[in-house]
């Protein structure tokens, strides 16, 4: 029983289930000269759940990140040949992910996802008995432990409870990415690198803004009895019934029920907290906010702040978060291209996959058309110029 139907076209034989998929040639041995290797970068797991009560304590973060995800797009995996195109579409709308999704979208979003609040994106290509391309799953990096093997190639390794770490039995099924990475590392840095320090400023000021409206937000009455010479020995009495009758009129107002307060004597009422003014906050969120968003490379309006912009304003951020986008997808696009070499290999097919991304906006598509037909109004200008000097000479 295979996941994937059997195309009308000769096939290959079969490599082994070991052996998948086998897309890169071992490298050379490093020559006596060559550079050492530098000292790996090592994440640690604790930072990365760091990062995990970053995005559930700051929602902005957590809804920019996903807005990365969905801005980054989708793309096609596109071959020469009419029966490759047909595989690799039917691999890519078919293909399971994590048992519980379906598409190779899904999983490249999930990886992008994982890239950006990791540092690092791990997945697995699962073969079927014959050794065909049947699943995909993602996996939290905190599981793999990647340090250099060479200049050209990585090691993998599963990390244990108890801090130690065996060999994977098929580390070419591996699919890994890395955003970042510092010189001579292979473990990427994640986008919210610098960010809980000034995440937990925000998180302060949120907590003490809501103490302050426990404290004076929630409207309390300070009733204020001054008894007369004639009713002092009374005063406990009097004040005891006034207290009832406040309570009564208050607990009457929650049923929508209107009951006047009648007291005789010298009787003040006041809220408690109405001379205090609640401190503006407004300034400082918005700094803190601002690095944040410089942070995410991400422009403000997207995630609903009405700061003072500009339309041409707008327009650059949009430009730049497409470049941002754009290097998110050069990141993503040697994993998309092994898998789809892996699923062509095994179908008894020798040519090379392309990722194509679909255009970010209109707005650049426009763009584009635009120059275009300006440079070749400036080339049809060039020619019709060209040829007058000819017929003059």
């Amino acid at each position: 029983m295979h996941v994937f139907p059997r195309f009308r076209f000769r096939r290959q034989p079969q490599p082994s289930a070991a052996a998948l998929p086998v897309l890169l040639t071992p490298p050379r041995a490093a020559p006596a000269d060559a550079l050492p290797l530098a000292p790996p970068f090592d994440p640690s797991p604790q930072e990365w759940q760091l990062y995990d009560a970053l995005r559930y304590a700051v929602p902005v973060i957590d809804a920019a990140l996903r807005k990365i995800v969905r801005l980054t797009g989708g793309f096609r995996l596109e071959a020469d040949s009419a029966d490759a195109q047909r595989l690799l579409d039917h691999f890519a709308d078919h293909v399971p992910v994590n048992g519980a999704g379906v598409s190779l979208q899904l999983f490249a979003d999930q990886m992008l996802d994982s890239l950006l609040t990791y540092g690092n994106a791990v997945g697995e290509l699962l073969p079927d008995e014959d050794g065909f391309p049947a699943a995909l799953m993602t996996a939290h990096p905190k599981v793999l432990k990647v340090s250099p093997d060479t200049a050209a190639r990585c090691a993998f390794s599963l990390r244990q409870d108890d801090g130690s770490c065996i060999p994977l039995a098929h580390p070419e099924r591996i699919l890994f990415a890395a955003l970042d990475p510092p010189a001579g590392s292979v473990n990427g840095v994640s986008v919210l690198r610098g960010l809980p320090d000034v995440s937990r400023i925000l998180l302060r000021i949120y907590q003490c803004i809501g103490q302050n409206y426990d404290r004076a937000g929630n409207v309390r009455y300070a009733v204020t009895y001054r008894p007369d010479g004639n009713s002092a020995a009374f005063a406990k009495d009097h004040a005891a019934q006034i207290a009832d009758a406040w309570q009564n009129g208050i607990r009457a107002a929650e049923y929508g029920e209107v009951q006047d307060f009648v007291a005789v004597g010298d009787v003040s009422i006041q809220v408690i907290g109405a001379e205090n003014q609640l401190f503006d906050t407004n300034v400082p969120v918005r700094q803190l906010l601002e690095q944040i968003t410089a942070k995410l490379s991400i422009p403000p309006f997207l995630l609903g702040f009405s700061w003072s912009t500009t339309e041409r304003m707008s327009a650059q951020q949009s430009d730049i978060l497409t470049s941002e986008l754009e290097y998110f997808r050069r990141v993503l696009t040697p994993v998309l291209r092994k898998i789809g070499n892996a699923v062509l290999r095994c179908g008894g097919f020798s040519e090379n996959v392309r990722v194509v991304w679909e255009i970010i906006n209109l707005q650049d598509e426009t763009e584009l058309a635009d120059a275009r037909l300006k440079n070749a109004q400036a080339a049809e200008i060039e020619l019709r110029i060209g040829g007058d000097h000819a017929a003059n000479a």
